[in-house]
C-alpha cells in the first residue's frame, strides 16, 4: 500500500507494515482529505497517530513522577506492609520507570516527532538501546509474576512462608530476574545494528534483510513474545485462580470456626489482612493482563502470519493500541497501591502537603 501525498511518502514495509515521515501536519491533512475514501481500519490508524502526539507527552509527564513518587513513599516503609512486600512493590516501580525512559521516552516519542527529534535518532547506539528496553520489559512483567508467587505462598503454603516470604529471598529472586532478563537480551546487541529504522515497530533497530525475513529470526522473534508476556499471563492466572481458591475456602472454615467458639462473627484481623493482600495482588494483576493482552495478542499473530499462517493480516492499528495500553501499564501502579493502602494514600498525602508545610514554618 504505497501513497504519495503533499510530498510526504508512505511506503510498505515487510508485505504488510506501513511507515512514514510523520509530522501532526501531515498526518491530520491526510485524515482529513482522504477520509471518505479509506477504510475503517486505517482510519483508525491515522486517528490513532495523531492522538500520540499528545497520549505519548502525557504519558511520560505523568509517569516519571508517579513512579518516583511510589519508590520514595514504599522505601520510607510507613505503609504497612511487610519488607518483603515493600522490596517487590519498589522493584515493580523502579522497573516501570525503566519502561517509561527507555521505551517510552527514548524510542516512542522521538518516533512521533521525527522531525523535531531526528538528531536523537541518528545516534548509532540503537542496538545497546534494544537490550536495555527489553532486558527493563522482561523485569517489569516477570517482577509482577514473582510478586504474585510471593503472595501465592504467603496466603496457601503456610509452612513455606516463614522460610520464602522474607526480604533477603525477595532480594535474591528480583537479582536473579534481573541478572537472567539482561543475558537473556544481549543477544539483541549482535542482531541489530547501531543504526535506527525510525519506524514504530517491534523492530525499531535497523537489521539486514537476510536476517529479517530469516525463518530463525521470526522463530527468535515469536518466542520472545511467547516468554514475555505469554507465558507470565499464564503463570498469573493459574496462581491467583488456586490464591482466590484457597481464599474462599479457608475464609468460611474460619467464618465457621469462630461462629461456634465465640458464638457470633465479629471483626477476624487476620482475614482482613488476607483479603487486603489479595485485592492489591488480583488488581495488580488484573492491571498487567488487561493492558498487556492486544500487544501480545498482535505480536505473537504477527510472527505467526510472517511464519506462513497468512489466512487474516493483523490490523496495523492494533499495534498502535497495544502500544498505548502497555506502556499505560507503567503509569497506573501508584494508582492500585493507594486503592487498598489506607496507609499508603496518607504517605501521599503528606508528600503534597510538604511542601505547603515548609512554607507556612518559614513566613512563621
Amino acid at each position: 500500500w504505497t501513497i504519495t501525498t503533499m510530498g510526504q511518502n508512505m511506503r510498505t514495509v515487510d508485505g504488510n507494515v506501513t511507515t512514514m515521515d510523520r509530522s501532526l501536519s501531515w498526518d491530520f491533512d491526510h485524515l482529513s482529505a482522504n477520509y471518505d475514501g479509506l477504510p475503517l481500519k486505517w482510519r483508525i490508524y491515522f486517528a490513532l497517530l495523531i492522538i500520540q502526539y499528545i497520549y505519548y507527552p502525557m504519558l511520560a509527564i505523568v509517569g516519571v513522577p508517579v513512579n518516583l513518587l511510589t519508590i520514595g513513599i514504599m522505601c520510607r516503609r510507613k505503609c504497612g506492609l511487610s519488607n518483603c512486600v515493600t522490596r517487590y512493590l519498589v522493584a515493580m516501580a523502579a522497573a516501570d520507570l525503566l519502561v517509561i525512559i527507555f521505551d517510552l521516552i527514548l524510542r516512542h516519542i522521538p518516533i512521533v516527532y521525527l522531525e523535531q527529534l531526528n538528531s536523537l535518532r541518528s545516534i548509532p547506539v540503537c542496538n545497546i538501546h534494544a537490550v536495555l528496553l527489553f532486558a527493563a520489559t522482561d523485569c517489569s512483567v516477570w517482577f509482577t509474576v514473582t510478586f504474585t508467587f510471593d503472595r501465592f505462598v504467603a496466603i496457601c503454603c503456610q509452612k513455606l512462608k516463614s522460610k520464602y516470604c522474607t526480604e533477603k529471598t525477595a532480594a535474591v529472586v528480583l537479582g536473579t530476574v534481573t541478572v537472567l532478563s539482561c543475558l537473556k537480551n544481549i543477544t539483541w546487541y549482535f542482531i541489530f545494528t547501531g543504526r535506527y529504522s525510525k519506524v514504530n515497530m517491534p523492530w525499531f533497530c535497523s537489521v539486514t534483510d537476510g536476517i529479517r525475513f530469516s525463518r530463525v529470526w521470526i522463530t527468535i522473534e515469536l518466542f520472545r513474545h511467547i516468554l514475555t508476556p505469554f507465558a507470565p499471563f499464564v503463570v498469573i492466572l493459574f496462581l491467583n485462580a488456586f490464591t482466590v481458591r484457597h481464599i474462599l475456602v479457608s475464609s468460611r472454615a474460619r467464618s465457621r470456626l469462630r461462629a461456634h467458639s465465640i458464638g457470633e462473627i465479629r471483626r477476624d484481623p487476620e482475614m482482613q489482612s488476607r483479603r487486603k493482600s489479595i485485592i492489591l495482588l488480583l488488581v495488580i494483576s488484573a492491571n498487567f493482563i488487561l493492558l498487556w493482552a492486544v500487544f501480545m495478542v498482535v505480536s505473537i499473530w504477527s510472527q505467526l502470519y510472517n511464519l506462513g499462517d497468512r489466512s487474516v493480516i493483523p490490523p496495523m492499528f492494533l499495534l498502535q493500541v497495544g502500544y498505548m495500553l502497555q506502556l499505560l501499564s507503567c503509569c497506573t501502579n501508584t494508582a492500585i497501591y493507594a486503592v487498598p493502602q489506607a496507609q499508603f494514600r496518607e504517605q501521599l498525602k503528606n508528600v503534597f502537603k510538604y511542601p505547603f508545610t515548609q512554607i507556612g514554618k518559614f513566613i512563621q
